[in-house]
């Protein structure tokens, strides 16, 4: 079997995520068969297509690793195929000019309305003389071209996710306009239309696409029919929708591949979680793969019928775990923008191996990317900013006697490691008889400002590397007097 999938985005909007997981079911597809995934633009929306949402697309799927092997195609660079097939089936009478005005249509779904009809063209123009076509043409009317649709027709194909699928010619809403009204005799063709048209010439062996698309399908299978071309295989796969069970949209938030991204999601993390969107691995036990590992096992048998929730505590935790078995200098360079843009400050001895030691110290408590920017708040300030929790620390009865004691012992330290500073906070435990909990908790809250954070003493070593540990203790011995 030859496998040709294509995803096809309008470049309408930002990468939204059910485009997305769309592309990333296509992309598994024909990484499983060995087949092609390609890229086409569907920018004949003139009036609402931007190149910067193209720009987004593109950065989009290259960021989630769903490269292209085809591609990426225009719409709008490929006017003269569509105007050939529309001539096409105008000389094989199986489609036709319609001269209906606006208002006429509008008259006409009227009366539907009051008749309780549902809405349809009545095919009025379908069987026009020369003569009535040239009488119209003289009032000065223009036509679209419509496309003949017999209401016997019983259109059936078999879905590779939902099996059997039947659509009735009499529900289409009648003969189907393929073409607006132009002055030079065949306007814009439109989406239903076209799509066949790409499909045919780029020899897609298998539409894969939402199941909001179900109701397209019976009206290209007959324009496959029409334009004597071999019909695709179908998949129509379940919406994405928020935790009410509704389609996720934008008034749930974030929906744009970009704001997940200035979220702080991996890439990884984020094409793992939308991979279990609709589907599941055969080992129902496993959630953490890579592309590559999904592709071997990917099938449609596997894929849900029913709306897939959009989960964020799954998200989340699916992109804490790449987070944590991140190595170090990946995860430095993808946090390094994220502090440029807090505008922390990178001079003072924060260069790159101390950047990489304060990521090692952060990672396992990192969630998102940008968590690291709150939690790192500490080490790009001068002065450090006390919690509720940590003044009522440092004002605990010999909290400044410890860190003058911790300040002493530094004093005399040419260099700080993890051992004399273990043994400096011993020293301070024997010499004032106190508790070592006493002494941890204020030597935190002094350092940091607070008494939960990462490892104290790891901090600690930060701090002294860039000078701001001395200056804390004495920042903190103030306030506790």
């Amino acid at each position: 079997m030859t496998v040709r999938v294509r995803i096809a985005p309008s470049p309408t909007g930002n990468l939204h995520i059910g485009t997305a997981r769309t592309a990333v079911f296509n992309w598994l597809f024909a990484r499983h068969h060995g087949g092609t995934f390609i890229l086409r633009i569907e920018d004949t929306d003139l009036e609402r297509s931007r190149p910067e949402y193209t720009d987004n697309i593109l950065e989009g799927l290259r960021w989630l690793g769903l490269n292209w092997d085809e591609g990426p195609f225009y719409q709008s660079q490929r006017l003269h195929l569509y105007k050939e097939a529309v001539q096409k089936l105008l000389e094989q009478k199986l489609a036709y000019r319609c001269y209906t005005t606006s208002e006429e249509l509008e008259a006409m779904r009227e009366a539907q309305k009051a008749r309780g009809d549902a809405p349809r063209y009545d095919n009025r123009h379908r069987n026009l003389t020369p003569e009535q076509q040239a009488a119209f043409e003289a009032e000065g009317r223009s036509s679209v071209i419509r496309f003949k649709i017999e209401d016997e027709r019983e259109i059936v194909w078999n879905d590779l996710v939902r099996g059997k699928m039947s659509w009735k010619g009499s529900d289409l809403g009648g003969d189907m306009v393929i073409a607006r009204a132009s002055e030079d005799g065949i306007g814009q063709p439109l989406y239903n239309f076209v799509v066949v048209v790409d499909d045919i010439d780029m020899q897609i062996s298998h539409v894969i696409r939402g199941e909001d698309h179900i109701a397209n399908t019976g009206k290209q299978i007959l324009l496959y029919e029409a334009l004597g071309a071999k019909i695709p295989e179908f998949a129509h796969t379940p919406l994405i929708l928020n935790m009410e069970g509704r389609k996720l949209s934008k008034r749930d938030g974030v929906t744009s591949i970009s704001d997940f991204q200035q979220m702080g999601f991996t890439a990884e993390g984020l094409v793992n979680y939308m991979t279990l969107l609709g589907w599941s691995p055969p080992d129902s036990t496993q959630e953490i793969f890579t592309l590559d590992t999904a592709a071997k096992e990917f099938s449609f048998e596997r894929v849900n019928k029913a709306g897939a929730k959009f989960d964020w505590d799954k998200l989340d935790w699916l992109n804490s775990q790449y987070l944590h078995s991140m190595p170090v200098d990946k995860l430095t360079d993808l946090l390094i923008p994220y502090w440029e843009g807090a505008g922390y400050n990178f001079a003072g001895g924060r260069e790159r191996p101390w950047l990489e030691e304060l990521v090692t110290l952060l990672s396992a408590s990192l969630t998102r990317l940008v968590d690291a920017v709150a939690m790192s708040k500490l080490f790009f300030s001068d002065v450090v900013e006390f919690s509720e929790e940590g003044s009522t620390q440092l004002q605990q009865a010999g909290s400044a006697a410890v860190l003058q004691g911790i300040l002493t012992a530094l004093e005399a330290q040419t260099q700080l490691s993890a051992d004399t500073a273990q043994n400096m906070i011993k020293q301070v435990v024997k010499e004032q008889n106190v508790k070592k909990g006493l002494v941890m908790r204020s030597l935190r809250a002094a350092l940091t400002g607070d008494v939960h954070g990462p490892d104290l003493i790891q901090s600690w070593l930060l701090l002294n590397q860039i000078g701001l540990d001395k200056p804390r203790l004495s920042q903190a011995i103030a306030a506790a007097n």
